[in-house]
C-alpha cells in the first residue's frame, strides 16, 4: 500500500544502535511508502525496497530494523551486519529471509540516496505469525456480592497479539450482558483485547466455572483451565463470632495476669538483705556472759 508524503520521523536523523555508524543523511524531503506483510513462523519471506530507483545509477542503500525503541543497522556499506549474514540474501530491490522467527517481527526500513542527493525511503512492517499458547485464567475463588471482581486472561506467545473470550459454565460470555437471557442479571465489562472481565458489582448470578480462550486466526484457538468463582454475601455472623472469641481470649489473659499478681507470683523475695543484730549489756561481771536481747532487721 502506497501513501503520500509523511512528516519527518524523529528517528531519521538519529544514530543507530550498531557497532558501525553511518554518515547522517536528512530524509526530511523523501517520499515514503509503507506496507505490512504477514508470514508464518519458520517460513521464508521477501521484504521489498520500494524506495529503490533504477534510474539513480548506483545509489547508496541502507537497511535498518526497528523493534520498539531499538533501531539497528541491518545492511550498511555494501554488507549485511553480523546477526543477518547467514540468514539473509541482499539484492538492490529486496532482502530475502531464508526463514523467520517471532523475533524478526518489526519494522524494516530501506533508505536510498542517489548520486545527485535524491532520497527515498520505504518501510515494511513484518508480522511473523505465531499461534497463541495456552492462556492462563486468573479468577478469584470467591467474590463478595456488591463488590468488584476482576478476571484476567493472559497469553504471551501469540503474534499478532490474540483476542480473548470468556466462558461461564461452558457458555460464551457476551460483550453486552443485556443481550443474553443467561447473563442479563449480571453487571460487567469485557475487554477482548486485554482479556479483562470486570464484574461491578458482583451478583449471586456470577457464581460459576470460568475459563478463557485466546485466538489470533493463526492455528487453533487455545483455552485455559477452568476455575470456579463463588459469589457470596458478607458473613456478618462469622465476623461477630470471631470478635466475641477474641474478646473472650483477651479477658482470660487479663484475668490470668490479675490472678498471678494477687497470689504474689510476680513479687521478689529478698532474703539476702536480712541481718541479725545482737545487743549486749554494757556491764557484766567477770566470767559471766548472757545474751539479753536480739532483733532481726
Amino acid at each position: 500500500m502506497r501513501r503520500g508524503p509523511l512528516p519527518p520521523s524523529p528517528l531519521w536523523g538519529s544514530p543507530c544502535r550498531s557497532a558501525t555508524s553511518a554518515p547522517a543523511v536528512s530524509l526530511a524531503g523523501a517520499q515514503v511508502t509503507s506496507e505490512t506483510k504477514e508470514v508464518p513462523e519458520n517460513q521464508p519471506v521477501d521484504i521489498p525496497c520500494s524506495a529503490y530507483r533504477s534510474d539513480w545509477g548506483s545509489p547508496r542503500i541502507e537497511w535498518k530494523f526497528q523493534k520498539g525503541s531499538s533501531l539497528v543497522l541491518f545492511y550498511y556499506a555494501g554488507a549485511l551486519t553480523d546477526p543477518y549474514k547467514n540468514r539473509v540474501v541482499f539484492s538492490v530491490t529486496s532482502i530475502h529471509f531464508t526463514t523467520v522467527t517471532r523475533e524478526d517481527t518489526g519494522k524494516y526500513i530501506c533508505e536510498v540516496v542517489g548520486g545527485d542527493s535524491q532520497i527515498a525511503k520505504s518501510e515494511v512492517n513484518l508480522i511473523v505469525q505465531v499461534p497463541p499458547s495456552k492462556p492462563v485464567a486468573h479468577v478469584p475463588s470467591s467474590a463478595t456480592i456488591g463488590r468488584t471482581a476482576v478476571l484476567r486472561c493472559t497469553e504471551s506467545d501469540g503474534s499478532p497479539p490474540p483476542t480473548f473470550r470468556w466462558y461461564r459454565d461452558g457458555m460464551l460470555v457476551p460483550t453486552d450482558p443485556k443481550s443474553s437471557l443467561s447473563f442479563r442479571n449480571s453487571s460487567y465489562t469485557l475487554d477482548s483485547t486485554t482479556g479483562e472481565l470486570t464484574f461491578n458489582p458482583v451478583s449471586a448470578f456470577d457464581t460459576g466455572d470460568y475459563y478463557c480462550e485466546a485466538s489470533n486466526n493463526v492455528g487453533t484457538a487455545q483455552r485455559s483451565d477452568t476455575v470456579r468463582m463463588e459469589a457470596s454475601e458478607v458473613n456478618v455472623g462469622g465476623i461477630v463470632a470471631a470478635v466475641v472469641v477474641l474478646l473472650m481470649l483477651l479477658g482470660l489473659i487479663a484475668f490470668g495476669i490479675w490472678f498471678a499478681y494477687s497470689r504474689g507470683y510476680f513479687q521478689r523475695k529478698d532474703t539476702a538483705s536480712k541481718k541479725v543484730i545482737y545487743s549486749q549489756p554494757s556491764q557484766r561481771s567477770d566470767g559471766e556472759f548472757k545474751q539479753t536481747s536480739s532483733f532481726l532487721v
